[in-house]
Order: structure tokens, then C-alpha cells, then sequence
């Protein structure tokens, strides 16, 4: 049971996930916002493929089907792999800020630029 106190939730004792949130000492706030807003960028990126792939689908375009459900499924399961990978991502630099130590390095960013170049391969193959 929560009881709210002038604007504080004083029944919160512990945040989720523990793994991340028991680990060393609370940083700055303003780059733990930060770390939210990137992972809340890159779920909209998810978001966005996902939308990609069901307009791909409900349109018939490309007009080869075995292409245009390759397209589709290749961008709604990129879509999926990446939101899944943000969250990984959020987790571990949010872990890394509170231990003070270096940040983890960037593997979203090279699954989202392959992906999207065999996206962009498939689509060259269709407009050919």
C-alpha cells in the first residue's frame, strides 16, 4: 500500500529490476533520465518497423509475395530484436552509471545498420 506524502510515494521501498537497482549508488538523475529517454527512442524505432512491416503487408507491396513476406517478417522480427536489445542496453549502461564504471559499448546500433541494409538489399532486389 502506497500513501502519497506531499508529492513522494513514501510505501515504494524498492524498484525494478533488482539486479540493476541494488547495484552501487544512485546517479546523477539527469543521466538516468537520459538512459530512459534513449531506451523510449529506440522502442520507438521498434515501433516504427513494426508499422513498416504491417503497412509492407496490408498494402501488397512489393507485389512478389514470397519477397513482400520476407520484407515483413525480417522487419517485425528486427523490431522485436531490437526493443528486446534496448531494454539489455538500458539495464546494462543504468548498471554501469551506478557502479561507476565505463559504459558498455554500442552492439544496438550494429544490429540495427545490418538489418536495415538487408532491408534495403531486398527493396533494391524488388525495384530492380
Amino acid at each position: 500500500m502506497c500513501i502519497r506524502v506531499y508529492g513522494t510515494m513514501s510505501g515504494v521501498t524498492t524498484r525494478q529490476p533488482r539486479w540493476v537497482y541494488d547495484a552501487g549508488e544512485d546517479p546523477d538523475p539527469r543521466f538516468t533520465l537520459a538512459n530512459e529517454r534513449t531506451f523510449l527512442a529506440w522502442v520507438r524505432t521498434a515501433l516504427a518497423m513494426f508499422a513498416g512491416g504491417v503497412a509492407l503487408h496490408a498494402l501488397d507491396v512489393p507485389s512478389t509475395d514470397w519477397l513482400r513476406t520476407l520484407l515483413v517478417v525480417v522487419l517485425i522480427g528486427v523490431g522485436g530484436l531490437v526493443c528486446v536489445l534496448a531494454l539489455v542496453r538500458w539495464a546494462r549502461v543504468e548498471r554501469a552509471m551506478r557502479l561507476h564504471q565505463p559504459l558498455p559499448s554500442f552492439g544496438l546500433g550494429v544490429v540495427m545498420t545490418l538489418a536495415l541494409m538487408l532491408v534495403a538489399a531486398l527493396l533494391v532486389i524488388v525495384l530492380i
